[in-house]
């Protein structure tokens, strides 16, 4: 059996999430004997204190290289997303390495199966920001009836960081999430997306540097990836309908496939306090309030639910 290490990381804001996040993997009899391990960029003693006895590493990361301090000051909480490349390198003696951001919780098993299934082919899965469900991702500015610019986050990003050429041979391509992927331990992704987020970090933004690299890495450079469907891994931002019979959420079209990874993006309040109701949409074409927050234990508290 694989060796599998679940990663995450996040500073206080986020450690109530990060805690459901683990809660909602561990309650999978398939995630039996997985381990666990988290970057610390900005938790507190008591955060500490909870994971030594929840987890299995804790590691609190440098920048990985030296940034201006009108970059990094007050951020460090963009650590956890910079320092994603150098995972197996913080933590080392594993097969698989998944990592999941800590505003996203496993609500069916299948997608962690998937993700699990293209790391082990020597890809690194990974979903991307385009469904029959998202809009598109490209704003475009109008002068009058004509499209003067169009934008979208791989060629804004770009050509900050590399510059135009790189920005245009990038443009095509749809956005690859660095939000959850899997990859194998001794896979040669990880010296070169090292490689490609330390220059990304020159002149491009911290915020953006992983995610960016990511894309370079696969579509530019041609190592090898598995594009699993957006089941597997759901931007909440595109509201996904909740089916009130099975009480999980689902694909908004047929077959209404279960969605697998559910990342709370785009609800900034809700990710501070799940208390708060939002107008969820149904199965069945009505609006509810309730939450897409994990419903089986308040991270805030401690409870289970």
């Amino acid at each position: 059996m694989a060796k599998v290490l679940i990663c995450s990381g996040c500073d206080h804001n986020y450690f109530p999430m990060l805690r459901e996040m683990i809660h909602s993997i561990r309650r999978f009899p398939e995630a039996s004997g997985f381990e666990f391990a988290v970057l610390d960029t900005g938790l507190t003693d008591e955060d500490r204190a909870w994971l030594r006895e929840n987890v299995d590493y804790i590691h609190a990361p440098d920048w990985p290289c030296p940034l201006p301090i009108w970059k990094t000051k007050g951020r460090e909480y963009l650590k956890s997303c910079v320092c994603r490349p150098w995972l197996n390198t913080y933590f080392p003696g594993h097969d698989v390495y998944m990592w999941l951001d800590p505003d996203a919780w496993v609500q069916q098993w299948e997608g962690v199966d998937l993700f699990l299934q293209g790391a082990a082919r020597g890809k690194i899965s990974v979903t991307g920001q385009v469904d029959r469900s998202y809009p598109r991702a490209i704003r475009i500015k109008w002068l009058g009836p004509i499209p003067l610019k169009l934008r979208g986050f791989y060629f804004s990003n770009a050509k900050k960081a590399f510059g135009l050429e790189t920005a245009k041979r990038l443009y095509p391509y749809h956005v690859l999430l660095a939000g959850t992927f899997a990859l194998r331990g001794d896979a040669s992704h990880w010296s070169r997306w090292q490689e490609i987020v330390l220059s990304a970090l020159k002149k491009g933004k911290v915020f953006t540097a992983e995610q960016l690299s990511l894309g370079i890495l696969c579509y530019l450079e041609n190592y090898p990836f598995e594009i699993l469907p957006a089941w597997c891994h759901w931007l909440c931002e595109f509201l996904p309908p909740l089916d009130e019979e099975k009480k999980i959420f689902v694909e908004p079209y047929l077959p209404h496939h279960p969605i697998s990874i559910l990342h709370i993006s785009g609800f900034d309040e809700l990710r501070r306090n799940r208390a708060i109701q939002i107008e969820l949409p149904t199965l069945s074409g009505q609006k509810i309030q309730g939450s897409i927050r994990y419903p089986a234990y308040n991270g805030e508290t401690g409870e289970l639910l």
